[in-house]
């Protein structure tokens, strides 16, 4: 049972990004720290991100008042992504509607929202992402990596089951919320079989999502490749074996199918009519706003395998 939420300072939350390539956004704005999805796989444990006790989660004090101070500081208005590091749904976002109250603020100062989650609790929302679509960009990434539950909660034991996700992508989308999945990561000798990222993109489709984004491998580093492998050997015995035959110290960790996979991954695709690359995504999203939000629309990030791009982990 969830008893109390631990605060940490916190300068600055709303902060600039280098390059507007990753969906176009502008700004980065993580309000909690550390996961409790518990996630195998999970690149947010990685040591260079200093993130201790990662599986506990910490609210940022004085959040809202900092943001704000952030926002009024922009010199220019912009799309603000959040669910990098930490999903903005955690189980305690329900009680502190810290994410919802953040949303607010991006409404009052007239700035778009790009949402990563897996939570279903985004759906609460909605009213106030259909404020913000009214003046600015809006974009819901739903990350899903299994199409059925019992896998999804092997690899993602703390998570929403898959089915809840898109359920919660149906409502977003029946609301007229720009939203999708983020199919990512693609875990090699687990999830990269044709009937998985098949299936996700029918089910993706049938919930009204308008694109489904592919990273169809991993990545592994110091840290999250540690916890990575004691959760292969707790869940898939010998497997870890074959990861370190195959990758070695790699960082970028491609599926061995990931060109075969994402030929048939694009053809389900364009039968659907689902947006599948990075460029083709921010474009859609943006159709029909002024400038700022226009002159980010050229980015290109197409993910065409065996190429794995840094992802979110949200």
């Amino acid at each position: 049972m969830l008893l109390f939420m631990e605060y940490i300072p916190a300068k600055t939350i709303v902060t600039a990004v280098k390059n507007h390539a990753w969906f176009g956004i502008d700004y980065t704005m993580n309000i909690y720290r550390g996961c409790c999805h518990g996630c195998v796989y999970c690149d947010s444990r990685s040591l260079c991100y200093r993130v201790e006790n990662f599986d506990t989660v910490r609210a940022k004090a004085d959040a809202l008042r900092i943001i704000r101070d952030d926002l009024l500081k922009k010199r220019r208005r912009g799309i603000v992504g959040t669910g990098a590091m930490s999903d903005p749904y955690n189980p305690f976002e329900k009680k502190l509607s810290l994410t919802r109250n953040a949303l607010e603020l991006l409404n009052a100062y007239r700035f778009g929202a790009a949402i990563a989650t897996k939570s279903p609790l985004v759906t609460r929302d909605i009213p106030v992402l259909r404020d913000i679509a009214s003046h600015s960009p809006v974009l819901v990434k739903i990350t899903v990596t299994a199409a059925d539950d019992p896998l999804s909660l092997l690899v993602e034991p703390r998570a929403p089951p898959s089915s809840e996700r898109f359920a919660a992508l149906k409502a977003l989308s029946a609301a007229g919320v720009y939203a999708g999945v983020l199919l990512m990561p693609v875990l090699p000798f687990i999830e990269d079989t044709e009937e998985n990222l098949l299936s996700i993109v029918r089910m993706a489709r049938e919930s009204g999502a308008r694109f489904v984004y592919p990273a169809i491998g991993m990545t592994l580093r110091e840290g999250n490749r540690e916890y990575y492998y004691e959760q292969l050997d707790r869940i898939f015995p010998g497997l870890k074996e074959k990861y370190a035959a195959r990758y070695g110290s790699r960082y970028n960790c491609p599926s061995p199918r990931a060109r075969r996979l994402y030929a048939a991954f694009a053809r389900e695709c364009d039968a659907a009519g689902l947006r599948r690359t990075m460029n083709d995504i921010i474009i859609d999203y943006k159709r029909g706003y002024n400038s700022p939000f226009a002159n980010n629309s050229a980015a290109q990030l197409d993910l065409f395998p065996p190429r794995i791009d840094t992802f979110s982990s949200g």
